[in-house]
This record gives structure tokens, C-alpha cells and sequence, in this order.
């Protein structure tokens, strides 16, 4: 991700009253969250801890939504209704953190391979997060009226839980929300959060694409159809989609993510499989990498002198993640009123994609709802040591020496990072109910 535009600054955020009591549970939880982390779709521990976590502060509690989704809902009189959004999903990734609570869990894999799993994109934190602001909220309700809705998503690395949970019914079974609220983790300092003006986070679409050709002898590769060098070849031309068929003003990116062929060295395989994920912030950038993708296997497929055949199909598609301006200036006021206008930064737009836009304005359309607003910024999670150690000396080279979220060195500073991230959603929460209502939420 991006870093945000912001000098550096102290490690130090002002918690709000009433949350540093919550920290040692909400510590414990995210400690516990980060040692078994789950796979997309398979969150069913994660989801167990979560909802007994809502359940003990008085929310009316559903589980297996759109898989292993979870939803609390407190009712609190009249008035709007705010949704506050975390994740429950890791990562395939082995953990390389050196922090005595890393992650040495397993997962099984779709197609039913095991793996490293680790929380490499900073899911538990963000559970954790919202755990504590549920809680905060639960005993101050004399701060708020109206009604809360607390969701923890499944399947967002795979970008499908929200599409799920949103199928399964979410939106009939609880309230519509007015506004959806939610957080990420960034590798800038622990203590800042950041807003966008705009887009905070790009769309993508993942296609697979899947060669089959006729294999053979690795002694006569002149009688098969080789999908691994139709493959190779594949891969090197995709570069030049960016580089030659991407307007210089558009932000593109196209990666190969996966390439898999065959088993031993002495056998041309009959097939081979690649991931392609296209990042961008308009659907017409997309759409054009996309068609870009299945035009060239096709093309690299056809120059063979033995016919391969190619079948693509789209794995996901998000679009970009853009809060609304409103919503916006409301959350960042509020922050700015919390940490001080210092420790809340500008975040440039990045390339990294999420599916919760469909839990707001694509999704209401989707569904014939009226408008959901979005709010969403970023969270720092370096602590300060790891700042002091990062290379560079300025605050821009230190950002760009962090390990990135996905890395499997990203370590969020848990103490610090939760209780920026728990006051950052209270009070987004408080903004939102008392803009809604006309009341001074610093009452």
C-alpha cells in the first residue's frame, strides 16, 4: 500500500475515555486471533470467539451468514442505523514475523492443499478493533441513539464474503444501514490513522485461465503442445499490457499470481493454469485488461503448431473502494478532534482492493436499497521500534522500507495499534449517530 502523505510523527494517540479499561481483553483477543489465524471460508473458530465476544455485551447475535459471517445488533431507540465492518480471514502465507505469538498454523486449500496460514493483512487487528468499539459502544449507550449493527465478513482475501453475505439475506434479516464504517491496517506509524479524498483503494478482477493441450515425452516436444510455453510466453506479453495499451494518466496493475504445470521434468503436461489479477480504478481499465488477458493466451495458444484450447473465467471482481465525501469529512473531524489534527494524515490511493464497496453503494443498488454511505480510512500499525529501525532517513524512505501488509514480516504494534484502532471506530460511530440526529457527539 501507498504510504500517506504525512511528516513523521510521535507513537503516542490520546485513547478515549473509557477504552484503555477494555485493552488488556481486546490484547488478548487479537493474541489469540493472530495464533489461529483461518483461511477464506474456513473462519469458524474466528467466528465462534467473535460472536461470543457480542453475545456477552448484550447483542442480538447470528452466526453463518454467507458462510461463517457473523452479525450483533443492538437496538438503542430511535434513529439511524450504523454498520461497523471487520474481516475474519488470513492469509496463505508462512509467518516470518520472529514474535513469540506467531502464527505456525495450517490450512487446507481449496483445491485441497495444505498451508502456512498467517494473519499477514492485519484481519485480526481489525477484529480485535471492532470487538473493543463494540464493547465501548454496549456500555455508553447514553453517547448514542439509534441502531448499531456489528459485522465480521468472511472470505475477503477471496474478495466473496460480502457478495455472500449479502446474498444469504443480510440486509433482510437486519436493518439497511444509512452508513458503513470500517478500518485497515497500513505500515505507517501506530498512533495516525489516514483519509482519503477520493479513492482510497483501487477495483480489481481475478480471472484463471486454464490451457489444456496435448502433453507427451519430454523427448519429443515437437508431437505435444507444451501449455507451459504457451504459458511463459503468455506471461512475458501480459507485461506489456500496462506498458503499451495503459494510458501514462491510468493506474494499472496486472499480476500473475499463480502459474502451475506439471509434476516431473521429464513429462510435457497436458495443462496449465495461470491467476491473473488486473487492479485499477475504473471499471473501463478493467474491463480492458481483462479482454487484454483472454486476447493473448488466446493469440499464444493459436501460434502453437499443435491446437491447445484456453477456457478463462472471472474468480472475482471488486470495485474501488471510494467512502463518500460526506461521511468523509464527518469521521475525519471527529478523529482530528480525538488524536489532533496531527495525527491524522492524507492517504494517496492504492492499488490494494477489498469487497466492501458491496456493502454500501453497490450493494444497496444490487438490492434496491436506498443509498448506503461509506467511510473507510487507514490504520498505522508500525510501532515505534519498528520505525526506529526501518532504513532511511527520511519519513517517505522508512514507509517504503516497512514490510508491506501480505509480507510475511508484517507485524502490526498490537498495543499501539489497538487502541488508536478502538477509539478510531467509536468515534466514527458517535459522528455518525449524531450527524444523523443534529446532537454534539463530544457531549
Amino acid at each position: 500500500m501507498r504510504p500517506p502523505a504525512a511528516a513523521e510523527p510521535a507513537h503516542r494517540p490520546g485513547p478515549l475515555p473509557g477504552v484503555a479499561p477494555l485493552l488488556p481483553p481486546v490484547v488478548e483477543l487479537y493474541l489469540d486471533l493472530h495464533r489461529a489465524p483461518e483461511l477464506s471460508g474456513a473462519e469458524e473458530r474466528t467466528a465462534a470467539r467473535f460472536a461470543t465476544w457480542l453475545a456477552a455485551d448484550g447483542y442480538r447475535v447470528e452466526r453463518g451468514i454467507g458462510g461463517h459471517g457473523v452479525v450483533g445488533e443492538l437496538r438503542n431507540g430511535p434513529g439511524p442505523v450504523v454498520l461497523l465492518r471487520a474481516e475474519l480471514d488470513a492469509l496463505p502465507v508462512r509467518e516470518a514475523t520472529g514474535l513469540p505469538y506467531a502464527s505456525t498454523a495450517t490450512g487446507t486449500t481449496a483445491d485441497g492443499r495444505t498451508c502456512p496460514v498467517a494473519h499477514a493483512c492485519g484481519h485480526d487487528a481489525h477484529l480485535a478493533c471492532l470487538a473493543g468499539a463494540a464493547a465501548w459502544l454496549a456500555r455508553s449507550r447514553d453517547r448514542w441513539q439509534g441502531t448499531l449493527l456489528i459485522v465480521g465478513q468472511p472470505a475477503e482475501e477471496t474478495l466473496s464474503g460480502a457478495r455472500a453475505m449479502l446474498e444469504d439475506g443480510l440486509y433482510q434479516r437486519f436493518p439497511p444501514p444509512a452508513v458503513v464504517l470500517a478500518q485497515h491496517t497500513a505500515p505507517f506509524p501506530a498512533g495516525m490513522v489516514a483519509h482519503g479524498d477520493g479513492a482510497v483503494m483501487a477495483g480489481s478482477t481475478t480471472l484463471e485461465v486454464v490451457i489444456e493441450a496435448s502433453g507427451g515425452h519430454a523427448a519429443t516436444p515437437h508431437l505435444c503442445a507444451d501449455p507451459v510455453l504457451i504459458a511463459a510466453a503468455a506471461v512475458l506479453r501480459l507485461q506489456a499490457v500496462v506498458a503499451r495499451e495503459t494510458a501514462p494518466a491510468e493506474q494499472l496493475v496486472l499480476t500473475v499470481g499463480a502459474l502451475q504445470a506439471g509434476l516431473i521434468g521429464n513429462v510435457v503436461p497436458d495443462r496449465a493454469l495461470l491467476r491473473v489479477t488486473a487492479r485499477g480504478f475504473t471499471e473501463q481499465v478493467l474491463d480492458r485488461a481483462a479482454a487484454a488477458v483472454e486476447r493473448i493466451v488466446r493469440a499464444e495458444a493459436a501460434a502453437s503448431a499443435v491446437p491447445a484450447e484456453v477456457g478463462v473465467r472471472v474468480l472475482s471482481r471488486s470495485a474501488a473502494t471510494v467512502p463518500d465525501p460526506i461521511v468523509t469529512d464527518a469521521v475525519r473531524a471527529a478523529h482530528q478532534a480525538q488524536f489532533g489534527a496531527h495525527r491524522v494524515a492524507r492517504w494517496q490511493p492504492c492499488l490494494a482492493t477489498e469487497d466492501f464497496p458491496l456493502l454500501t453503494g453497490a450493494g444497496a443498488a444490487l438490492h434496491g436499497l436506498p443509498e448506503i454511505r461509506a467511510g473507510y480510512w487507514m490504520l498505522g500499525s508500525a510501532g515505534p521500534d519498528q520505525w526506529a529501525a526501518a532504513p532511511g532517513d527520511t519519513a517517505a524512505e522508512k514507509l517504503a522500507a516497512l514490510p508491506q501488509n501480505h509480507a510475511p514480516q508484517y507485524r502490526p504494534h498490537a498495543r499501539l495499534t489497538l487502541e488508536t484502532g478502538v477509539s478510531a471506530l467509536v468515534a466514527a460511530a458517535l459522528a455518525e449517530f449524531g450527524r444523523a440526529t443534529g446532537e454534539d457527539v463530544e457531549r
